[in-house]
């Protein structure tokens, strides 16, 4: 079976089985069975494709009996065999994870939560492989239709469901804009195949208003400030192994289709394109950590660290773009390698801390981190796999986030010594903003995981957790495993993400295995050797647990177990570094970030008057972005709606009028 077939076997698997599981929703235990296994065993099959795709040619497949509706095209190039192969992986990982978390559901519809989560995902794999913008929307919609219903799953929680709706809003807003960017290279080509739209030969002007219109409708999904205000909402929403798909993968099919239509159809030809998405993902990146340091609920602190990294993402990629359009092939591959590499890398390890986050729900019953505490003595394996997490999200080594954020440092280096001004005053900038971004990061992670897992537990149900069923552990530890030989394999890894990097940037493939030129620095200065970086990434995993041993670390005497010393007072686990009260010294250095209230926090007891000498009344943030751009802009949008709910009138004649006024004013646009 070549690469294209085994695609549409892996999606007819996953909607089959999705099928099944929905048919035996009275039989829950088999339902979540056959909908997990089923899609595992997709996954497979996806991952095979990909593997095809990456040894073999660039694959298609083109069925003519949809001509009616344009040309239904798969194709199967190293950019969408890179998609699919990010998707499969985190995709078998989830369903394995969803066998015995779904177990969390009895009762509330097991059968339909692996039917929508199962056609979630085949919708993903054909969005990144369909070659024709109609089939395309098709796709897209079908992947923001199957996502709605499970962001908005626990329907019995108005969060939940208000969740879903502005998921729903914002997700629309962006398709129109999408869609008017197809509907103009239609009108210019006469064909909504990609091949058509590549060989159109646009004016420049035209061109720079179909990027706009497509950066902010895929930014929309992708979750850019200042369109990102749904993310920390409708991620935390769904059930934990579809909030590591929405973050870990669906987000990213937005950043699959800025580069394909902005760089690969169009040719990204303008260097201003670049410096957008740069500038962009810059403050998405800042914004995304800064909001994610305060947050106390443990899956909306993953969210927003989601808007931190799809803003990382973007650096590169705007690295990218400029790189190609000032005809610098160096920094063009170089970009986009950072990109695609922290692309997968984010949805490995993000899969992974969601899941995490999941179990800690699944025994805990919280997501609320000043609940929380103690959990690595009774999860440890839980707590183990969220600290492989946790590590490579704060790009330490020897774990992938340090290699792919590298890259993007690395992008930015090679940009400051072009000859565009620009780029040589504002290149240095960003790289510093991402060395701020990247320890606070640090900072943040090491908030989620101590306050988690580390000290006392703050809670009954904390006290009373244990470790989560084996399937569960089986797909986080597969996540672990990937973001491990995704750092210590950088050697073997750099040079496919490379050459589909190159692929993207229409340049020859250049080798990056034996060595990548560092700057600054002579080439006997700075020559970084990818094989002994993994030697001593090796090291630094091994040295440890020598030592250890070395020194008869092993046969320590008696541990003797005490409270901590609390100045007198009886210890309670409350009176130890919360969430709420970790982030305040950042807090308030932003201060211009944030709004700042005040919520009363309820004393301690038997230490009143210390509590409220010492802050029994703690400031919350509330991100600025939301209160003075996103909220206004939705605001607005209700009132428009409001005006055309006053169209549903209820007469079916009326509708069929809207119908016809609707297709003339197409046809006449289209046709002119």
């Amino acid at each position: 079976m070549d690469a294209i077939q085994l695609l549409i076997s892996s999606a007819l698997t996953f909607a089959a089985t999705g099928l099944l599981s929905l048919l035996l929703r009275g039989l829950e235990r088999p339902a979540r069975v056959v909908s997990g296994l089923g899609g595992a065993a997709a996954s497979v099959l996806a991952f095979l494709s990909a593997l095809a795709a990456f040894v073999g040619d660039s694959a298609s497949l083109e069925l003519t009996g949809f001509s009616a509706f344009g040309r239904f095209v798969l194709a199967m190039d190293g950019l969408s065999a890179f998609m699919v192969g990010a998707i499969s992986l985190l995709a078998f990982a989830a369903s394995i994870y969803s066998i015995g978390y779904v177990h969390e559901y009895r009762g509330r519809g097991c059968g339909e939560l692996g039917f929508f989560n199962n056609i979630f995902i085949a919708a993903m794999l054909m969005v990144v492989t369909v070659a024709n913008a109609f089939y395309f929307l098709i796709f897209w919609e079908l992947m923001t239709l199957a996502s709605y219903f499970l962001v908005i799953f626990e329907q019995e929680k108005k969060e939940s469901v208000s969740a879903g709706y502005l998921y729903f809003l914002i997700a629309h807003i962006g398709t129109a804009l999408i869609m008017l960017s197809f509907f103009i290279l239609y009108q210019q080509t006469g064909s909504f195949d990609f091949d058509s739209f590549r060989n159109a030969g646009l004016p420049l002007g035209i061109q720079s208003l179909i990027f706009l219109l497509a950066f902010f409708g895929f930014g929309a999904k992708a979750g850019i400030v200042p369109l990102h205000i749904w993310l920390p909402r409708a991620h935390p929403a769904a059930p934990s192994h579809v909030s590591a798909l929405l973050s870990g993968v669906m987000i990213k099919t937005a950043i699959y289709g800025l580069i394909r239509l902005c760089v690969d159809i169009l040719g990204a030809p303008l260097w201003w394109w670049g410096f957008v998405v740069l500038c962009f993902g810059g403050l998405s990146a800042l914004l995304g950590i800064v909001y994610a340091l305060d947050e106390r609920d443990l899956k909306r602190l993953l969210a927003y660290s989601s808007v931190e990294n799809v803003g990382i993402i973007l650096m590169g990629v705007g690295v990218g773009m400029m790189g190609m359009s000032l005809q610098l092939p160096t920094l063009a591959v170089i970009g986009f390698l950072a990109a695609l590499y922290h692309l997968l890398n984010h949805a490995m390890f993000k899969g992974l801390l969601f899941m995490g986050a999941g179990a800690v729900v699944y025994s805990a019953h919280t997501r609320n981190m000043n609940e929380m505490g103690g959990l690595a003595r009774a999860m440890p394996w839980t707590s183990f796999v969220f600290l492989v997490g946790a590590v490579a999200i704060s790009a330490i080594p020897p774990l992938n986030g340090f290699v792919s954020e590298w890259f993007v440092f690395q992008s930015l280096f090679i940009a400051s010594s072009t000859e565009l001004g620009v780029l040589r005053v504002f290149a240095p900038l960003f790289a510093v903003l991402l060395g701020l971004v990247g320890a606070m990061a640090a900072m943040t992670f090491v908030k989620a995981y101590g306050t988690t897992f580390t000290g006392q537990p703050r809670s009954v149900h904390a006290r009373d957790a244990v470790e989560v069923p084996g399937s569960m552990l089986a797909g986080m530890g597969a996540l672990a495993i990937a973001v491990t030989l995704l750092g210590l394999g950088a050697p073997w890894v750099t040079p496919f993400i490379g050459g589909v990097a190159a692929q993207v940037a229409n340049v020859p493939t250049e080798t990056l295995a034996s060595g990548i030129q560092i700057f600054p620095g002579n080439e006997a200065q700075g020559v970084l050797s990818t094989p002994i970086i993994f030697l001593l990434h090796a090291g630094l995993l091994t040295f440890p647990l020598v030592a250890v041993f070395a020194l008869g670390g092993h046969r320590a005497g008696q541990r003797v177990d005490a409270d901590p010393w609390a100045c007198g007072y009886g210890y309670q686990p409350q009176m130890g570094i919360s969430a709420t009260n970790f982030a305040q010294p950042m807090l308030a250095a932003f201060r211009p970030l944030y709004l700042l209230r005040t919520l009363a926090q309820k004393p301690l007891d038997g230490i009143a008057s210390f509590a409220k000498r010492f802050g029994a009344s703690l400031p919350a943030a509330e991100p600025v972005v939301e209160r003075t751009v996103s909220q206004p802009i939705f605001a607005f949008v209700r009132t428009v709606g409001g005006w055309v709910q006053r169209m549903q009138m209820g007469d079916l004649r009326m509708y069929c009028l809207y119908i016809f006024i609707a297709l003339a004013v197409l046809l006449i646009v289209i046709f002119k």
